[in-house]
Formats: C-alpha cells, structure tokens, sequence
C-alpha cells in the first residue's frame, strides 16, 4: 500500500526562503524525496496560502507565483469540499486547533495520508489517523 504525505504550506515556503538556508535545503530535499512509492498530497487551500505568502512576503510578481503554482501539478491535490469544512469544525473543537489546521488535518484523511509534514503543529501527535510529523526538525 502506498503511503501518502500531505504537505503543508510552511514546507513549500521555506523552498524559497533565502532567511532560512538549512531549512529550504532540507525542505528542497523532502519534495525531492516523494515519488510513487510516497506521493505527495496538497490542497487548494496550500495553493492559496503558498500564492498569498509568495506574493505579500517575498514580493513575488502574481504570474510567477502562478507559474510555481504549476510547478505543484505533480502532487494530488484535495479541493476543500463543503464536508472537509465541516470536518475541520470538529476537527478543531475537539482537538482545540485553529480551524486552519484542523482543515489540514481534514485534507489529509480525506485523501488518505498516513502523514502530514507541517511546522504548525505538535509532531507525534496522531489525528484521526494521520501522524503530524515536523521534517524539518528531525
């Protein structure tokens, strides 16, 4: 069985973040890592978050941001339906998340993945599921 990594935003940001030279390499070398044995899994969410944060805090131009947006058409990509929004309200009333990453969370077993790579939340901790690992620290 194919095990599935939802990545979170802040991994693809720090692909581009010049403040943080370990941490965009390590994340650099992470995307590299998935394939078809471990595919990557995103959600538009992550596309919007990515677009936003490249265009407000690296001043990326809008089309360029688009155009690495393409560069993310080899990941799954789950589009947040009414019922994941749903699940994110459970999700963060009973684990007490922000609703923003509770809605990760919800995206991720969605689509079946046994992880989430994220900074944001606590790593070991297990959600319905989906084991929170932080890759950039291990």
């Amino acid at each position: 069985m194919t095990s599935k990594v939802f990545i979170d935003t802040n991994i693809l940001i720090y692909c581009m973040d010049n403040a943080y030279p370990k941490k965009k390499e390590k994340c650099r070398a992470l995307l590299k890592s998935l394939g078809t044995e471990t595919p990557g899994v995103i959600s538009t969410q992550v596309m919007q978050e990515f677009f936003v944060v490249a265009t407000r805090k690296f001043s990326i131009d809008p089309l360029h941001a688009k155009d690495l947006l393409h560069g993310f058409t080899n990941f799954e990509v789950v589009q947040i339906t009414q019922d994941i929004v749903f699940e994110a309200i459970d999700i963060s009333i009973i684990k007490r998340l922000s609703f923003w990453d509770a809605l990760v969370v919800a995206a991720a077993e969605s689509a079946n993945c046994s992880v989430v790579w994220t900074e944001d939340l606590n790593p070991g901790q297990t959600i319905r599921g989906v084991k929170i690992v932080n890759p950039i620290s291990t």
